[in-house]
């Protein structure tokens, strides 16, 4: 910001001053729209993030971990701090709806996608051993895998998190290089691509779409859409075999509709669906509703931990439930809203979401770090 020294006006910057103003309010309203963890069964290396301004950034854990002050456990506000991404690439322009690793280990390719209608794929060995001046500017490192989305004017450039979701999901099920077999899904047609052309259409939805899964055991996808259901999708007909609709039998004023956020438990025997203030629970074997509750703010983001949900939303609370619905624990988190829940297997959770602030949590409760995104 422009200083004036000694009170004289006619040293006053008016658009260095403007230009402060406008960058400060960037970083405050910066989200992450999405945290992933990089592969490892054992310990939680890397975390990853996508952020409203279409970069990625890769963060060291136990170097944010060791940078922290003491006492960081008993004032994390207070502690929290513009930390130092290890890598930071230019993935796309607009924002970064999500990231995903593809493969085990080094050998694995971090994947993007974003409001650009590109998805975009970086090896992960090369983000590590690139040395952290190198990527100052993002743009260094060159993705191996870049995909242009040809609806993306039709569809207005909204892409949304899910194209990257399908496209690993179908990457699993073919299990062929990644090379060969590309994937792109746009609001309400989905479409399969094998060497650039099209292999097939899922059409039934009403509305853009907000997430998708894979049911592997059945080779099935089940996406969320804003048209208020979560339909399945057989992968070898591209027709739909089922239609859940949350909101069916609800005439409170406070339901919305719209499927925010859907996720599998582990046997890929419950699906959990997060719609405005209501969460509700379903045995797809039976096609019937285990549970549903109204919860205080309207939920963005769900997993499974187990046989319990991991849940948060627009309210700085990660909040735990069982199948039944009920509140088995609620912790406070930095973000006042959250659009992202990233479990490790090693039990270690990180949530992100406005503010471009990433809280780390551990697997009992306490905060390992708490940072804003760079």
């Amino acid at each position: 910001m422009a200083v004036v020294e000694g009170g004289d006006c006619r040293q006053w910057d008016e658009d260095a001053y403007r230009d402060s103003i406008l960058a400060d309010r960037e970083s405050t309203s910066l989200t992450i729209f999405r945290t992933v963890f990089s592969p490892s069964p054992t310990n939680p290396n890397f975390i990853v993030a996508a952020s409203s301004d279409g970069s990625i950034a890769t963060y060291s854990l136990s170097s944010l971990i060791s940078s922290l002050s003491p006492g960081f456990g008993n004032s994390r506000a207070q502690n929290l701090f513009v930390a130092e991404p290890h890598c930071l690439l230019h993935g796309h322009d607009g924002p970064a709806y999500d990231v995903k690793f593809y493969g085990d280990a080094e050998d694995s390719l971090l994947l993007s996608c974003g409001d650009d209608g590109r998805i975009r794929g970086w090896k992960w060995m090369d983000i590590l051993e690139e040395k952290q001046d190198s990527l100052s500017h993002g743009d260094l490192l060159k993705p191996q895998l870049d995909l242009a989305n040809p609806q993306h004017k039709l569809v207005l450039g909204v892409l949304f998190l899910l194209s990257l979701k399908l496209m690993l999901l179908l990457l699993i099920l073919r299990e062929v290089p990644y090379m060969q077999l590309l994937v792109i899904l746009v609001p309400i047609v989905g479409m399969w691509y094998e060497k650039s052309k099209i292999k097939m259409t899922f059409k039934g939805h009403a509305g853009y779409l907000h997430s998708v899964v894979a049911r592997n055991s059945c080779n099935q996808i089940i996406t969320g859409s804003e048209d208020g259901t979560a339909r399945i999708w057989d992968c070898r007909s591209g027709k739909c075999t089922n239609v859940i609709e949350p909101g069916k039998d609800k005439k409170s004023k406070e339901f919305f509709s719209y499927v925010s956020c859907i996720a599998l438990d582990a046997n890929e025997k419950w699906l959990a669906c997060g719609s405005g203030r209501n969460l509700s629970v379903w045995n797809l074997s039976a096609s019937e509703r285990i549970s549903g509750i109204t919860t205080r703010a309207c939920i963005q983001d769900i997993c499974f931990d187990d046989n319990q949900i991991l849940a948060v939303g627009a309210e700085p609370v990660l909040s735990r439930y069982d199948v039944n619905g009920v509140v088995l624990s609620q912790i406070q988190c930095v973000p006042q809203s959250t659009f992202s829940v990233s479990l490790h297997s090693s039990g270690v959770i990180c949530v992100a979401g406005y503010g471009g602030v990433v809280d780390v949590i551990s697997q009992f409760g306490s905060h390992l770090c708490s940072f804003r995104y760079k």
